[in-house]
């Protein structure tokens, strides 16, 4: 290695450990805030279901119709590729899954809604719908036909419907734990969030509830919906969606984005409501930046175009449908809503199409990484967590298979969390 240099130094150790000190409460901060993502799967999107239209058979029907829409309009791989534009090399493997898909899990995250898609009710019509929606949910878990995420969404903590809202939870976290407990897919959705303090009653809320049944604190976590634009900018300047991932006190797992709310909120003309105007794209894009390595996920909206009619009418929903899930995917936002059981092929097809075409790519920068092999681009860690993160989501949502994903960078799936998750993995790298 050649000669030996001198090493001096200048500062006593005693500098470094008086640094050390003065940043300890900043470290616990950090460790607190930004633990990182939790490394579980995220649903590549959210279907809601007003709670009086939930039924036993309601997943099953959607993916049935899902597939007999595939089967009008676009009944093989090479109609259905054209209509959407995806290569001919990932035509076949695309549409195989996608079928594959609807008649298998078609709904990955399942909102039993009971806010805007429910309405005003009497008070004992909605206190049955959601005891009803609990004792359906619970079975379904019991039988191996529910989601892999489940939950209701109720309605907010503004005044006229704070009450109504409030017992909804109640009523269905109750029949929840009368019919044998809470599934670990549970999922809340805390709409038309406008204050952080609205957050903090929230989670007032859940905690009472833990503490009366018993249940660990923290237990019952929730997504709070972004559909002001106060809940982007404050009266105060601030970002008060950062201000609300921490009123929530760790309980916070996601950031929904509401299209058309939040659009009218800003004054656009509900022509031009999108999850692809410059309004939504400002307020996503603040929202991201919010809830960077906080753990908590971030979530596209939806379309209301829907694809139903005549064949050209269909496949210019459906157009439309791919392009902008595929526009949210490149920016980094992994999940979106769906609206309708014609809008799963495309849903699918996008989120398949996009980690099938990048997988061979990703699959060797990261191979090369972990070999130091280096190659036309030099990847630091960052990268590597980038890398591996993909590959993951694209085995969850089943675009790729743990095996090919194995053979193409010498990884297991252990290896993969480690660099998706360096602060809570080993980065040791064992042979698959």
């Amino acid at each position: 290695m050649g000669q030996q240099e001198k090493v001096a130094t200048s500062l006593a150790g005693a500098v470094s450990e008086e640094i050390s000190a003065s940043l300890t409460a900043v470290d616990a901060e950090l460790a607190r805030r930004y633990p990182g993502d939790p490394g579980t799967r995220q649903p590549v999107h959210t279907v809601y279901v007003p709670g009086d239209a939930f039924e036993p058979g309601t997943l099953r029907s959607w993916g049935d119709q899902a597939l007999a829409a595939l089967d009008e309009h676009a009944p093989d791989a090479a109609s259905f590729a054209a209509v959407l534009g995806i290569p001919e090399g990932l035509a076949g493997p695309v549409h195989d899954r996608v079928r594959a898909k609807l008649e298998r899990e078609p709904v990955e995250d399942l909102r039993i809604d009971f806010e805007d898609g429910y309405g005003p009710r009497p008070d004992a019509e909605e206190d049955q719908a959601a005891a009803r929606a609990a004792r359906l949910v619970s079975e379904a878990y019991a039988n191996g036909t529910a989601a892999p995420y489940t939950g209701i969404r109720m309605k907010c903590m503004e005044a006229g419907v704070r009450d109504r809202g409030i017992r909804t939870t109640d009523v269905f976290l109750s029949g929840l734990m009368e019919n044998g407990g809470l599934p670990d897919g549970l999922v809340l959705t805390l709409p038309k969030v406008t204050y952080p303090e609205q957050v903090t009653a929230f989670v007032h809320l859940l905690e009472a509830f833990e503490k009366a049944h018993g249940l660990d604190a923290g237990r019952i976590g929730f997504e709070i919906q972004i559909e002001t634009s106060q809940s982007i900018l404050a009266a105060d300047g601030t970002a008060a969606v950062a201000r609300m991932i921490d009123a929530a006190r760790g309980r916070a797992t996601g950031l929904h984005y509401g299209t058309f709310d939040y659009s009218a909120c800003v004054g656009v003309s509900a022509a031009y409501q999108a999850s692809d105007h410059p309004a939504a794209d400002h307020a996503k894009a603040v929202m991201q930046v919010a809830a960077a390595g906080t753990g908590v996920r971030v979530s596209d909206g939806s379309t209301n175009v829907l694809p139903v009619g005549p064949t050209d009418r269909v496949h210019e929903a459906w157009r439309l449908h791919y392009g902008l899930t595929r526009r949210a995917l490149a920016r980094a936002y992994y999940q979106g809503w769906d609206m309708h059981p014609g809008h799963l092929p495309t849903r699918y097809a996008a989120v398949y199409a996009f980690y099938r075409e990048g997988l061979e790519p990703a699959a060797a920068r990261l191979a090369a990484y972990v070999a130091k092999a280096g190659g036309d681009v030099m990847d630091e860690p960052a990268t590597a967590k980038a890398l591996s993160g993909y590959l993951l989501r694209g085995i969850d949502c089943g675009a790729l298979d743990t095996d090919e994903v194995a053979r193409l960078t010498g990884l297991t799936r252990a290896d993969l969390d480690a660099f998706a998750s360096p602060r809570r993995g080993d980065l040791t790298v064992t042979a698959p």
